[in-house]
């Protein structure tokens, strides 16, 4: 997999990598790109069949998403690093510190779930953009990923209605599937790395209680819901989750 990435920020320092939600690409990430930069290398990337990232037929399985993000490490020459995600993003992070402790330093989750079903609605999703296209996917989304003070906001729509517009539609059925058929919740308690998660008062997609159970599983873990903030908090409340980000990344315990 040819994964689509950039890596900014100063050479030696270290890697924070940052994972998109399904749907969007890695300029979700612009508000959080700047501030990380001054002390991190920030390495955003693209979802397989997002952005610029291509799409292999689905479905898909977090072990493949998660296996993206070790290949790309890999490739970069980065043994470890700092991770954060948003909705899948965050299910992402989440596989990897299950499955790959020794590369994954301290880790953000952000508006995410461990377990989300039913799986029957994500598989009904998948096959709706197989038939209509990712378009069918941006009347309904907006309204989740924003409170309503933005969801209709013209430069919202044109930003992240176009991201949806723009995902492959056989990429964005198949992260569907990948999410129907995630169960994330049994090896919570194995997290070895500092955990923050973070949720939206307002998300109505991975409201606060799906923050506080992971927060509840996995040792140690702090929990931070910000209002107002729908979905994608990181792109509504940039400063708040910039502050919380470099607050979490640059602790020593």
């Amino acid at each position: 997999m040819n994964v689509n990435y950039e890596l900014t920020g100063p050479d030696g320092a270290p890697v924070v990598v940052l994972s998109n939600s399904l749907g969007t690409d890695l300029t979700s990430w612009d508000e959080q790109v700047p501030a990380l930069a001054q002390e991190f290398q920030v390495l955003r990337y693209d979802q397989r069949g997002h952005g610029a990232t291509p799409s292999k037929p689905g479905p898909y399985t977090l072990k493949q998403l998660g296996g993206d993000v070790l290949a790309l490490l890999d490739t970069l020459g980065i043994r470890r690093a700092h991770f954060a995600g948003v909705s899948l993003g965050g299910m992402t992070g989440m596989w990897l510190a299950e499955n790959a402790p020794e590369r994954i330093d301290r880790l953000t989750l952000i508006c995410t779930s461990a377990e989300l079903g039913p799986a029957t609605m994500w598989r009904d999703r998948a096959a709706v953009v197989r038939e209509k296209g990712t378009q069918a996917m941006v009347e309904p989304s907006l309204p989740k990923w924003f409170t309503p003070e933005l969801a209709g906001r013209a430069d919202i729509v044109e930003k992240f209605g176009g991201m949806l517009v723009a995902a492959d539609d056989e990429g964005y059925a198949g992260c569907c599937e990948a999410i129907a058929d995630m169960d994330l919740l049994p090896k919570l308690g194995e997290i070895t790395a500092p955990t923050l998660v973070i949720a939206g008062a307002e998300d109505p997609a991975t409201p606060p209680a799906h923050a506080e159970r992971i927060g509840a599983a996995v040792p140690g873990a702090r929990v931070q819901v910000l209002s107002p903030a729908a979905h994608l908090a990181n792109a509504e409340r940039p400063e708040d989750v910039n502050r919380l980000l470099l607050d979490h990344f640059t602790r020593s315990a």
